[in-house]
């Protein structure tokens, strides 16, 4: 599985916690003796599977006699709990609010780019299949159930793609035209949507990605606002990411899907392959 970039953050702290301690001349077992743990411990920070707490890092400093670098370290674990948020905190008050976070997010940036591998991306969703999706988000999660202010909310964010100077690039994977939300009904009048507005409209572009592209290392959905935060959504949380070095490998992800992807004519031939897909397996 890939890293995140919660992984690599923690994974980053960790070993800057092993030079010290080899700085100082201590093998794992020697200082997990000290610290008074288990040397699994030791080995689980230093290689990002534990998250260290600060009581952790003051002790690790003071054997390390390393001091002065308990500010910095505290600031990097600071850092890994803020990439960190876990869905249920964030809906806890329903998914209305979280699509209303979204809204101002993007309200902020003049530049949207999405790439959604599973689901047509929220700014092109009908009403139905927006309600489709909340609704089982709801349900997976176990949240709140606020369903139709929730999808409101969702189709507000939609105004982007009428008011303002945004510039809106929307690559949508081709399984994603596959994936069966809702019935029948609401899967090709979701795709006719997807042709009847997601060409000509001088704010957005579309493409589709084909299936059999070429491996392009990327394991998620994405959403890239200006060039100075990504947004990643895990199964169980959401990732802000914003470190330039992270910015970066996104901004070539992106890049690789985009030019692996089909605009105009060849876009709107796969709509509407799956949408007569679809319909010739419900007849």
């Amino acid at each position: 599985m890939t890293a995140t970039g919660v992984d690599r953050a923690r994974q980053a702290l960790g070993a800057r916690l092993r030079e010290l301690r080899r700085a100082k001349g201590l093998d794992g077992r020697a200082f997990s003796t000290a610290a008074g743990w288990h040397w699994s411990k030791t080995s689980r920070v230093e290689l990002g599977k534990q998250r260290p707490s600060r009581d952790d890092l003051e002790v690790w400093c003071r054997l390390c006699d390393a001091e002065l670098a308990l500010p910095d370290l505290v600031a990097a674990l600071q850092n890994v709990d803020a990439q960190w948020q876990e869905w249920r905190r964030i809906t806890a008050g329903g998914h209305a609010r979280r699509q209303r976070r979204g809204a101002d997010l993007e309200g902020r940036a003049r530049s949207l780019r999405t790439y959604s591998m599973v689901l047509i991306p929220g700014l092109l969703q009908t009403e139905p299949y927006a309600k489709a999706v909340l609704a089982q988000c709801i349900r997976f999660l176990g949240t709140h159930d606020d369903l139709d202010e929730a999808v409101a909310a969702r189709l507000a964010r939609q105004r982007v793609l009428r008011r303002g100077d945004h510039r809106l690039v929307q690559l949508v994977d081709q399984s994603a035209l596959h994936t069966h939300v809702g019935d029948t009904t609401v899967m090709t009048d979701q795709l006719q949507h997807l042709l009847d507005t997601g060409f000509g409209n001088p704010r957005l572009i579309l493409g589709v990605v084909p299936a059999g592209t070429g491996f392009i290392y990327t394991t998620t959905s994405f959403d890239l606002l200006d060039r100075r935060t990504a947004l990643v959504e895990t199964i169980s949380a959401e990732l802000t990411i914003t470190t330039p070095s992270e910015l970066t490998l996104y901004e070539k992800a992106w890049t690789g899907l985009y030019d692996h992807a089909v605009f105009g004519d060849q876009a709107r031939a796969l709509i509407t392959t799956a949408q007569q897909q679809i319909t010739t397996r419900s007849s």
